[in-house]
């Protein structure tokens, strides 16, 4: 059953570890599949040298399983708001890389400071708010997803594609799954940058709203023209 699908998990769950922003079994990546309504994820704490495409876990949209002999990741529930919540979401990635998980254990969000920000992310990157401890007691994974979704808000997510969870860690999104993997480097390497950039100049400020509203245009606008066209 959706052994392509679960192929690509597979090598997205694996380009974790070549992007370096996961160690040991410190993240997980699942997608859906929107003709069946079926999610393909990373099974629970096995390690990333071992894992093989058919130790992938498929479940419904209520988290139910469908096919597969392990445990699901425990992060399941939190994946499944988030595409509950955007249909145009076909891939989630949970992480924590280190310096974007700075920035979420700080409860800050990262700013916009330069361009490579803008060319992924439309505005400041959100950290969402403290759970509360009955949010943390009861159904913790599920809330984790309610809260990254009060946290984007209106925005587009596929323009935001990506969240920090306050003192836990990091969320991203995208298209597809290897979309999500890439989005959640991009995070980590962003995330770098504005803390190099802090310590270099302590006084920093975001860059104009015209720098951002470019850069991230000229990728994604309607009249995108970076690249080699469609």
């Amino acid at each position: 059953m959706l052994e392509a699908l679960k192929e690509q998990v597979l090598r997205a769950n694996l380009d974790l570890v070549k992007y370096g922003v996961v160690i040991f079994t410190w993240g997980n990546v699942s997608a859906l599949d929107r003709e069946t309504g079926l999610v393909v994820i990373k099974p629970s704490g096995v390690d990333y040298s071992v894992m093989k495409a058919e130790d992938m876990v498929v479940v419904d949209i209520d988290g139910n399983r469908v096919e597969g002999n392990l445990n699901p990741s425990t992060d399941l529930p939190t994946h499944l708001e988030i595409y509950k919540a955007y249909p145009e979401v076909g891939g989630v990635v949970h992480t924590h890389s280190a310096h974007a998980t700075a920035w979420a254990q700080a409860g800050r969000g990262i700013p916009f400071y330069g361009t490579t920000h803008a060319d992924y992310f439309y505005g400041e990157i959100p950290c969402t708010r403290e759970l509360r401890r009955e949010e943390v007691e009861t159904d913790y994974e599920k809330n984790t997803g309610l809260v990254i979704v009060e946290t984007i808000g209106d925005r587009e997510p596929l323009a935001m594609p990506g969240a920090l969870v306050k003192s836990h860690g990091v969320f991203s999104w995208g298209k597809d799954a290897a979309n999500a993997v890439h989005n959640a480097v991009v995070m980590e390497y962003v995330a770098k940058m504005a803390t190099e950039a802090e310590a270099v100049n302590p006084g920093i400020h975001s860059a104009p709203d015209y720098l951002l509203e470019k850069h991230y245009q000229r990728k994604h606008g309607k009249n995108a023209y970076y690249g080699q066209g469609k």
